[in-house]
């Protein structure tokens, strides 16, 4: 027997992540769909997680409704809700300076986080997130916060982000930059592959981390943050990793599968 089809019992909540697993770009990773229904079919759940700030929730809801896929606000997670959570439980009269989008400025606006802009006034906390509308104000701003005794936070680490048309500076490389830039300051990350990530999980899908499966195409984030945080890491070869990265990472998957219909064929 297939040992990959014994780990998958124990396996109550897949969380899926996007780009790469669920669909390449604009177009959908053929037997997603199907891997679904079978999620369904068989009493699991899904939701989808992100590590993606740059864009809200809406967006991504309303990018999956085109590829026939629909789903409601609680099946879809990204670094940025982590960290939003983050700072309500544990800093929320702190004033934030928030490198990012509209759309996450407005989700932490509307989230109730004390945003500031105020130049004449050092934030406690400034929050980097993938901007994708950067200048060198903004970036200017933030170093001088910090390096003025700001905490520094991040949203998530990855360095790259895919497109259809290759990689793209994600928001681990604007922190290279800021980092050299204060003499070393290093943020303290959220999104995948953090344990918050894994607690905010829990506490929506109200599942065991022994019982969620992290599922995604890249080792050092969504593999990680189950195998590392007491769940369960899933590699589909889908998009980024490939075996040969495997062999010479220290995050090893507890199951590896082609893709998101494979794991279905074994369901």
């Amino acid at each position: 027997m297939d040992s990959r089809k014994e780990f998958l019992k124990k396996i109550k909540y897949f969380v899926l992540d996007m780009d790469g697993t669920f669909y390449l770009g604009n177009k959908i990773i053929p037997g997603s769909l199907e891997f679904l229904k079978k999620v369904e079919e068989t009493g699991r759940h899904f939701m989808f997680f992100t590590n993606n700030s740059s864009k809200s929730p809406s967006v991504y809801i309303q990018k999956l409704a085109g590829m026939n896929c629909f789903i409601n606000r609680e099946q879809i997670m990204t670094s940025g809700d982590v960290t939003i959570q983050y700072l309500k439980t544990y800093f929320p009269e702190k004033k934030v300076y928030l490198l990012g989008t509209e759309a996450l400025v407005a989700s932490f606006m509307e989230s109730g986080i004390n945003l500031t802009n105020d130049s004449g006034q050092n934030p406690d906390i400034v929050v980097v997130g993938f901007d994708t509308t950067l200048t060198y104000e903004k970036l200017s701003k933030t170093c001088t916060y910090i390096r003025n005794g700001a905490a520094f936070f991040s949203t998530h680490c990855d360095i790259n982000c895919p497109t259809e048309d290759g990689f793209i500076p994600d928001v681990g490389s604007f922190n290279a930059c800021i980092s050299l830039s204060t003499g070393g300051k290093q943020p303290r990350y959220f999104g995948k592959p953090n344990l918050e990530t894994v607690e905010m999980v829990v506490q929506r899908t109200g599942g065991r981390p022994e019982e969620i499966a992290f599922v995604g195409d890249r080792l050092y984030t969504d593999v990680a943050t189950g195998v590392k945080n007491g769940s369960n890491g899933i590699l589909v070869l889908s998009g980024e990793a490939s075996m040969a990265d495997v062999e010479k990472s220290d995050v090893k998957p507890d199951a590896i599968f082609e893709n998101l219909a494979e794991i279905a064929s074994l369901l």
